[in-house]
């Protein structure tokens, strides 16, 4: 298949690429940095694959090259994990509201249109609780990640008025040697690690592997259609995320991360990490998924190794 892929350098993109061009794919990777794309993929290694400089809020020559792809796989995104200034908050929410409307745009305009669009959401769409249980058919919080999550996701769902399938996977949090599992890898290694926040947050996450194929999964499987959690369909709290870490380090977990250090680091963008939300893949289990990482001990371990 021709794939063309938004956000291609990031930590599950770039795993992705290497994964379809192992699988012999054509693959299209649209990207702000050509030279940062021509180092994570050399033409050596990644002989079928094609670099298209783009601006991903803009209308331009880039949208011609959605043409002719099979599948289109946005993940492109400003991080959230960062300190929000008014204006930090605005390029999270531009970047993909007005990302996705771009592309929709360029699928619009395609002679031959792809047969699917396989759309990054996150699980901030459901808000955040320590009691609730979401699953794909709870509806929205009223947050400011609950309110990007709708904009992004009413933006992709234009696209099936073109006649293209739709996935729109709300992804937890990735675990894999970088992202948020990197920063807290930091503190255990010095001996100094432990629950952040009050530990009773929930916290929803899926293996990286595990997300590539789902992505991979969501493009092959033609009867895939809508909305999927992607997350592992065991959940825990951070208290046992931070126990289970210190467990596969070898490190004692007894050092809180009070909450202002993170506010004073992160401001309002602390709360993806003090406060979370039990989120289960009910659809996605239903699909029959196989999951290599089921259980977080597992998952940690590999990664840590």
């Amino acid at each position: 298949m021709k794939i063309a892929i938004t956000g291609a350098t990031g930590l599950v993109g770039s795993h992705l690429v290497a994964q379809l061009n192992q699988k012999g794919h054509q693959i299209v990777v649209l990207t702000r940095n050509p030279n940062k794309a021509e180092k994570a993929f050399p033409a050596s290694t990644f002989a079928n694959l094609e670099i298209v400089q783009y601006t991903p809020q803009e209308s331009g020559e880039w949208q011609q090259s959605i043409s002719g792809c099979d599948a289109v796989i946005n993940l492109a995104g400003e991080p959230i994990a960062e300190r929000w200034s008014n204006q930090q908050k605005q390029a999270i929410m531009d970047s993909r509201q007005l990302g996705t409307r771009k592309l929709v745009e360029a699928i619009a305009i395609a002679e031959q249109k792809p047969q699917v669009l396989v759309s990054a959401s996150a699980i901030g769409y459901y808000g955040t609780s320590e009691t609730t249980a979401f699953d794909e058919t709870s509806g929205s919080g009223s947050d400011f990640l609950a309110q990007v999550c709708q904009n992004w996701e009413t933006e992709a769902q234009k696209v099936i008025e073109q006649g293209v399938r739709l996935v729109i996977l709300r992804i937890g949090i990735v675990l894999a040697n970088g992202g948020a599992l990197g920063k807290m890898i930091g503190p255990f290694k010095m001996f100094a690690g432990g629950p952040i926040g009050s530990g009773k947050q929930w916290f929803s996450w899926i293996h990286r592997n595990d997300l590539v194929n789902l992505i991979c999964q969501a493009v092959e499987n033609q009867s895939m259609s809508g909305v999927y959690n992607a997350t592992a369909p065991n959940p825990v709290r951070m208290g046992k995320l931070c126990q289970t870490l210190g467990e596969v380090m070898n490190r004692p977990s007894w050092l809180p991360v009070p909450d202002f250090v993170l506010e004073l680091l992160l401001g309002d963008g602390a709360i993806v990490v003090l406060q979370g939300q039990q989120v289960l893949p009910k659809k996605t289990q239903e699909l029959g998924f196989n999951y290599q990482y089921p259980e977080l001990k597992a998952a940690l371990a590999d990664i840590v190794s």
